[in-house]
């Protein structure tokens, strides 16, 4: 799970050269006693108490309602004392309403080396805008690749839901592409709609052809083996659901 509106992302960023630079570096050094070199870019890390309850939130919910038994908070408190630090006092404190779903909290760098020593210690992970974008490659690549990675982006209106890879134009009409990523993301545009029962149906039918091994893509198709293509693949998938 991860903030999508502020941290490093923000957009608060000032090229090197230009007098807003100038400007921030030498407020910047006067407000924190540090000096800035000249030749530095700078930017903005802004981390709210809104943002941090919002999407924490969010992540003890969706625990919730799809069975979860655990949420971790992922930050660099130690270092970014303000920022960082934020996040997880408020993550602790949106804990505190959900007895009944684990807490913890993992440093970045440990959260790392233990997802891939030691993945089945954790279960949902939510953190700040940057580190997001980092998990969601490693964690991609942990379980098959951008081919079985969906994604959803959830405001207060409206929600979209994609294949975490984005289009393929490169591979438009081949009938080659794995369809594992897009069909999950209709499972968890499935489970914001509530139907949560429809949402588990699709997701078993998913894993039950991934493990049969048998109607899958190239990128998943055992060495040796013939693979299909991405419509006999979500054909298959259609008939695990019956």
């Amino acid at each position: 799970m991860r903030e999508n509106t502020e941290d490093l992302y923000a957009g608060i960023e000032f090229e090197r050269t230009t007098v807003e630079a100038a400007e921030a570096r030498t407020f910047l050094s006067r407000l924190s006693s540090k000096t800035i070199r000249e030749d530095s870019a700078i930017g903005v890390k802004p981390i709210s108490v809104l943002g941090s309850q919002q999407i924490v939130e969010f992540a003890f919910r969706h625990a919730t309602v799809t069975g979860r038994k655990k949420v971790t908070a992922v930050h660099n408190a130690h270092i970014m004392k303000h920022t960082d630090g934020l996040f997880l006092e408020v993550a602790r404190e949106v804990a505190k309403d959900y007895p009944n779903i684990e807490f913890d909290d993992r440093r970045v760098d440990i959260l790392c080396m233990q997802l891939m020593q030691k993945p089945q210690l954790y279960d949902v992970l939510v953190m700040p805008n940057l580190y997001g974008d980092i998990f969601s490659g490693l964690c991609a690549g942990m379980v098959g690749g951008l081919g079985v990675a969906s994604g959803a982006h959830v405001g207060h209106e409206y929600a979209v839901f994609e294949a975490l890879h984005g289009s393929a134009p490169q591979h438009a009409g081949q009938n080659k592409a794995n369809p594992t990523a897009l069909i999950l993301s209709g499972v968890l545009m499935l489970q914001h709609l509530g139907a949560i029962e429809a949402a588990a149906k699709l997701q078993k039918a998913v894993e039950f052809v991934i493990a049969d091994r048998k109607n899958v893509t190239y990128d998943l198709a055992p060495e040796g083996t013939t693979p299909v293509g991405t419509r006999e693949m979500a054909e298959a998938i259609a008939q695990a659901m019956s």
